[in-house]
């Protein structure tokens, strides 16, 4: 671990300032969401992506608008559907005047990537993702070309209407820091929305960050100190999940698959930028707790009795901590 220098103190400070403009500048434009949006946010500090859940209405594509707009980011948002191809997405070569080949970059080509309805394109497109989210580079007709930093993927699903859909494979979903749920507004919340939605008066929100600040806050949150009981509890936590011998009952009982190793990576990541934001400079097992939810919900696979029981994955995740 790289030693911690009296400027990465002063960094830490400072983040927490911007982070707090930055919900300011956010909250000028979408009303309520709050856990949302701290989520998103936590994801794009921890250089992770986001995959979020949510029946239509729920403003999630402006949301994503609202974020790359606060952060000085490009922003893409990629429709998917059942027809969509692979260069669709990545580009492709077209002929120039002068009949040589010249390739034209796709919506990948962002900082910010709003794939809406990722389930409604086939698995052959949704691959067309996998390289940039891991890489953040893509390959196209034997050429390598490499995404500009910092590059994020927020994913929307539909958890109704699953007709004509292709569930992402596992292998895709673990590459999704958090799968995060949108719920409906509250009445105060929907009805501070419908005032702000239903005149001519609309609120933008300010650049808070550059590109450069945003990768200077990514390498101070994996810099940051974390104990080793906080470590391991992060990783035993993942380990709980596991079918096996020293599985919690819960878990042998109702889960075929646990979450894999990059869950462990993803629940020290997210404390670490968890603690920033409250301005701790070291995280601690609450910080943990507070993400392991939206860390673990699409990592674990239940069995037949589960869903007889009507053993809900939240309601395992909640047993297990």
């Amino acid at each position: 671990m790289s030693e911690v220098t009296s400027e990465d103190v002063k960094a830490v400070e400072e983040f927490g300032v911007k982070y707090k403009t930055l919900q300011k500048e956010i909250a000028k434009v979408i009303i309520g969401q709050d856990e949302v949006i701290k989520f998103v946010l936590i994801s794009i500090f921890s250089k992770g992506h986001c995959l979020l859940v949510g029946v239509p209405g729920l403003a999630k594509t402006l949301l994503v608008n609202t974020i790359s707009e606060a952060l000085g980011l490009d922003f893409s948002r990629i429709q998917f559907t059942p027809d969509l191809m692979p260069s669709d997405i990545i580009g492709s070569e077209i002929l120039d005047e002068n009949r040589n080949f010249k390739f034209i970059k796709g919506p990948i080509f962002s900082n910010i990537i709003l794939a809406d309805e990722i389930n409604r394109t086939p698995p052959k497109t949704q691959a067309a993702l996998l390289e940039a989210m891991q890489e953040k580079s893509v390959t196209a007709n034997g050429h390598h070309y490499k995404l500009e930093a910092p590059f994020f993927v927020l994913a929307t699903q539909n958890p109704i209407e699953q007709e004509g859909t292709y569930p992402l494979p596992e292998a895709q979903l673990d590459r999704f820091m958090f799968n995060v749920w949108v719920d409906y507004p509250s009445f105060e919340e929907e009805l501070a929305v419908v005032k702000a939605t239903t005149t001519n008066v609309s609120s933008q929100a300010n650049k808070v960050l550059s590109s450069e600040e945003i990768i200077k806050y990514q390498n101070l949150v994996r810099k940051i100190p974390i104990a080793d009981n906080v470590l391991e509890y992060a990783v035993r936590l993942a380990g709980k999940t596991r079918p096996n011998e020293n599985a919690p009952e819960v878990v042998s009982k109702y889960l075929n698959w646990g979450a894999g190793p990059r869950a462990s990576q993803f629940l020290v990541v997210g404390a670490k930028c968890h603690a920033l934001i409250n301005g701790k400079f070291s995280p601690d097992i609450e910080d943990v707790q507070a993400i392991a939810a939206s860390v673990l919900r699409h990592r674990i696979v239940r069995n037949y009795r589960a869903e007889a029981d009507g053993y809900t994955v939240e309601k395992i995740i909640s047993e297990i901590l």
